[in-house]
Order: structure tokens, then C-alpha cells, then sequence
């Protein structure tokens, strides 16, 4: 049995998307129980029996400033949620809450993996190959060394493993072109790194990749700083609502372009499902001490519970145990003690 604890009040929504997630998810896994924390009368008049209500009196607002977050709302439901995890009560955490408090709550609360000094975020994006194109750093980390981006890459890994259930994903380096001298002094050291944690067997480095690169499914898992992962990533939720309203638009205008949609319907709702940025929801939250996921913050029912089976797919296929396996196995690159 595979347990969850969800922060019920986090995201633009709270209970409102989340308790209608909870249980559609809780009809589809019939080996998986739900410990929801939030407030009590937020989530009272819920009840199933493979569920827990956990009780919190505080939620941590989308604008609330870390200091108040971490230090002043102890008792939020996204740290109450955290808890669970550090406890051994829950396998993961999910959260659609604000994500700057998520990752400094997570991060004191469980504290990082030996040898990771910077967790990172990890996430899909939509391919052309009807797949998706995994990438890491999306927001946690602006300012990267290169160190910092091999160590990435071994847990992004571990990561793309659990989700495509291939233990030797390609892993690209996010550059500016595919020579090697080209980029920074920081890309092409990175470079460097990644190309000797593939000769050593501890990842499979494909080489650098550009932009258009992530959307062509070139490689399984994209490795950048956070500045640059979190504009591919609103670049890319943008770009697919772009072409959904400019359809949407197009095909509405008159009884002939009405008349083609019809024709198209097959071809437009297959592309629609293919960019629905909803099938992709669901962060990971690498290099901490217990899994933690986070939803957008604007997810509606369908992308919340997508994030949860993001969450129980990584419980139930040990993606903590992979990434520490890794990162164990590339401990004389990055630095880490052997028994990590």
C-alpha cells in the first residue's frame, strides 16, 4: 500500500480541485491510501476508507514571503503534509502550493541527500514524439555551477527512469549549439563533466542540445540552470495554449471553417490531448531526504491528479532508492561519499 499526503489547501484552487482529484485517484489505485491535511472544516464531510484526514490549523498563501512561510506558519498544511514524509507515515508528499515556500520547507523539514547541496526541479514537457521530454532545473536554482548540472543530470535520471522504465535515458546538456566549445565557461566545463560521467558508465550523456531539441524529443532528459528551465517551461504551457485558442478561433469563425473542424475533429483533439499541458503536471522535487511533488498552481481537477500519479508512480518504483543508487555510483565525480 502505497500512502500520500496531500496538502489539500495548496494552488490558486484548494479544496475545491483537490478533494475531487483525491477521490477520482483513489477509485483508479485501489493500492494506495491518502492522508489530506488542510484545515478541518475545509475538509470535513470527506470520508473513504483507504483516507485520513490530517489536521492543520495554518495554509501557506501563493504570495506569502519565505520568512513567513518557514518560520512563522508551522503549522501550515503544506508542512504538516511534508512531515508525513519525514515521519515515515507517508511513501511522498503533493502539493500545489506556492512553490518557493514548497522547496524551503521541504528542504528544512527533510533536509538534502549526501552530496546534493542544491535540490532541483524536475518536470515533462510535451514532445513530437507524443512522449514527453524530461528537464531539470525548472525555477529551484537561478545561479548553477557546473558541478551543480552534473549532479542534475544523475538524479534527473534516476528520475526519467521511473517514468519511461528505461535505466539508460539520454541525457542532452541545454547549449546554445552542439559544439562543445561553444557556450559559457560554466556550459562547457558542465560539458566536460558529463561527458566523463558517461565515460565512466554512471549516465548516458548524448551531448549538448539546443532549444527546439526539448520539443523534438531529441534526448530523454534536458539539463540547465533554473533561470533557463523555468522560461522553457511557461514558454512551453504558453505555446500550447496559444495554439488551442488560435484553433479555437479559427475554426468558429463561419459554416465552413465550422464544417473543417468537424472534418479535423480526430486530428485537433489528438493535438489538443498532445499539448494538454494537464497530462504533464507534477514537479519532483530531487535530492531531499523523502519525495516531494508539486502541482501547478492552477491546476484544475484532471492536472492535480496527474500529479498524484506522478507521485505514486515514483513511491512504487523507489525513485528516492534510484537516486541515491546513483549518486553513490558517481560519488568520486560528484564529490559525494561512496555511501550516499
Amino acid at each position: 500500500m502505497i500512502t500520500i499526503a496531500v496538502d489539500c489547501m495548496g494552488g490558486d484552487h484548494g479544496p475545491s480541485v483537490t478533494l475531487p482529484a483525491c477521490r477520482h485517484f483513489l477509485d483508479k489505485h485501489p493500492d494506495v491510501s491518502l492522508l489530506l491535511v488542510g484545515l478541518p472544516q475545509a475538509l470535513a464531510g470527506f470520508s473513504h476508507a483507504r483516507v485520513k484526514l490530517v489536521k492543520a490549523s495554518e495554509v501557506v498563501a501563493m504570495d506569502d514571503p519565505l520568512e513567513v512561510a518557514l518560520r512563522r506558519k508551522k503549522d501550515s498544511s503544506m508542512r504538516v503534509a511534508i512531515e508525513q514524509v519525514k515521519d515515515g507515515t507517508a511513501q511522498v508528499a503533493v502539493s500545489a502550493g506556492n512553490t518557493a515556500a514548497l522547496m524551503a520547507i521541504a528542504r528544512y523539514v527533510l533536509k538534502t541527500l549526501d552530496g546534493i547541496d542544491r535540490p532541483a526541479i524536475a518536470a515533462q514537457v510535451p514532445n513530437a514524439k507524443g512522449a514527453g521530454t524530461t528537464m531539470l532545473d525548472l525555477g529551484a536554482n537561478v545561479d548553477c555551477s557546473a558541478e551543480h548540472l552534473l549532479k542534475f543530470a544523475v538524479m534527473g535520471s534516476a528520475f526519467v527512469s521511473v517514468l519511461t522504465q528505461n535505466d539508460n535515458p539520454t541525457v542532452g546538456l541545454l547549449n546554445i549549439g552542439e559544439e562543445a566549445i561553444k557556450g559559457s565557461e560554466t556550459i562547457k566545463k558542465a560539458g566536460e563533466l558529463l561527458r566523463a560521467a558517461g565515460a565512466a558508465g554512471d549516465l548516458n550523456f548524448f551531448g549538448n542540445v539546443e532549444g527546439n531539441d526539448i520539443f523534438k524529443g531529441t534526448v530523454d532528459l534536458v539539463v540547465c540552470d533554473g533561470f533557463v528551465g523555468n522560461v522553457m517551461l511557461k514558454s512551453s504551457e504558453g505555446l500550447a495554449s496559444m495554439i488551442l485558442g488560435f484553433l479555437k478561433a479559427e475554426f468558429s469563425r463561419n459554416l465552413f471553417t465550422k464544417m473543417a473542424a468537424l472534418m479535423a475533429y480526430p486530428v485537433l483533439m489528438a493535438l489538443k490531448n498532445r499539448v494538454d499541458h494537464r497530462r504533464y503536471n507534477g514537479a519532483v522535487l530531487l535530492g531531499l531526504r523523502g519525495l516531494v511533488f508539486k502541482s501547478h498552481g492552477s491546476a484544475d481537477a484532471m492536472a492535480f491528479e496527474t500529479a498524484l500519479t506522478r507521485a505514486y508512480d515514483s513511491a512504487r518504483n523507489h525513485l528516492l532508492e534510484r537516486v541515491v543508487a546513483r549518486i553513490a555510483h558517481a560519488a568520486p565525480l560528484l564529490g559525494a561519499p561512496a555511501d550516499a
